[in-house]
């Protein structure tokens, strides 16, 4: 989080092997390889790579050569390369390109636009913003044969293998990135699906940050899956804990909110209130109290310590120790944004439980060792 910021994509994978590995891609990377791989200029590592080239942003398919002449002219005449990101290269236009790569050297390579729908329109233009280029589009009446260098975009550095693309060091302004981001931010809050929030997330770290990926290693299988279910828990912890910060864990933290009801308590309006504040009081101190009684100590005992007067709010009860310690010391926190979540939730369901005529709960088994009635044969009743 601390290469990739904290808008950055952080992915989990299974690794390969018995170590952990980090990937951090700096500039935007997008899950789309190159067309053919003719265009592959190293072949140990089977990538294309361009030093410096042009990028080309097209929103509709290339269907033949001729589109392209005026272009490719340029960019010859010029001695640079060129990157074409379009919705396709037809057949025609490709073996073109491919042939004027292998025979006359030209440093080009074409890939297909990432994304579908209003979602590549949108990626399309984040990377118009990124490399300082325009995107050739129909619908703002511009056409392929017309393009002028002046409307390609530019950056340090292009790899590109079968599967992905990354674009390195835009040439863009800053400022219009800045603002672009600010807008995609402002998107993310008021959106109410959770996959346009998704993708629009993504967009986000492409633009302003960048994208790491861990990959967990270990001797089996079961090994790895159990690691990366761990490396995910972190993950989401630490994404809480940056959002909204931390508090001391063990359960001290709801336990000193509830020694701060009885402010409110005096101020009920009425006797109801007062219960309903006692019942927050009760389950505020539930947590740690269970936490002290699986450790073997009296749950009462310890809130009882924890809560007298001059007590440091972060003076909490480390379970494992049996000490009564320093929370942040000890490095037992909680976000504070999963403590809050897991109170309102909570609130939540027993308020649909007050307003509720009737609950359907499973009936508890009574004493007794035998398992449930064999069920007949052939439509008979079961044996008892």
């Amino acid at each position: 989080m601390e290469r990739v910021g904290k808008e950055g994509v952080i992915t989990v994978q299974d690794g390969k092997t018995l170590e952990n590995e980090l990937e951090v891609v700096e500039g935007m990377k997008f899950e789309r390889g190159y067309i053919s791989p003719y265009f592959i200029t190293d072949a140990k590592t089977q990538m294309c790579i361009l030093e410096d080239p042009y990028v080309l942003l097209v929103e509709k398919k290339v269907s033949n050569m001729q589109q392209l002449l005026p272009v490719l002219e340029a960019i010859v005449k010029s001695q640079a390369s060129l990157l074409i990101v379009a919705e396709d290269v037809e057949s025609e236009a490709l073996a073109t390109l491919v042939v004027n790569k292998l025979r006359a050297g030209i440093k080009v390579c074409a890939v297909k636009a990432p994304g579908f729908g209003d979602n590549r329109k949108a990626t399309m233009q984040d990377l118009a913003l990124l490399t300082g280029g325009t995107v050739i589009s129909e619908e703002t009446g511009m056409k392929l044969d017309e393009v002028t260098p002046q409307q390609l975009g530019r950056c340090k550095k292009v790899e590109i293998d079968k599967n992905n693309t990354v674009v390195m060091g835009g040439a863009g302004d800053p400022a219009g990135i800045q603002e672009r981001c600010d807008l995609i931010r402002h998107s993310i809050e008021t959106t109410k699906s959770d996959y346009e929030r998704e993708k629009l997330q993504e967009r986000l770290a492409k633009l302003s940050g960048g994208v790491a990926v861990i990959r967990v290693g270990g001797a089996s299988e079961v090994e790895v899956g159990e690691k990366k279910d761990r490396v995910v828990d972190a993950l989401n912890a630490t994404r809480a804990a940056v959002e909204e910060g931390i508090v001391p864990g063990g359960g001290k933290a709801l336990l000193y909110c509830s020694t701060k009801l009885d402010e409110l308590k005096d101020s009920a309006a009425n006797m109801d209130q007062k219960i309903g504040i006692d019942i927050i009081k009760k389950a505020l101190k539930a947590p740690l109290s269970t936490i002290a009684a699986n450790a073997g100590e009296e749950g009462a005992v310890v809130c009882g310590e924890l809560t007298k007067e001059g007590v440091p709010v972060e003076q909490g009860y480390d379970a494992q120790n049996g000490v009564y310690t320093d929370m942040y010391a000890a490095g037992i926190i909680d976000p504070t944004k999963v403590t809050r979540t897991g109170l309102v939730d909570a609130a939540s369901v027993a308020s649909l439980l007050t307003t509720s005529e009737s609950m359907i709960v499973d009936k508890p088994q009574e004493g007794g060792g035998g398992g449930p009635p064999m069920g007949g044969m052939g439509g008979m009743p079961g044996m008892m």
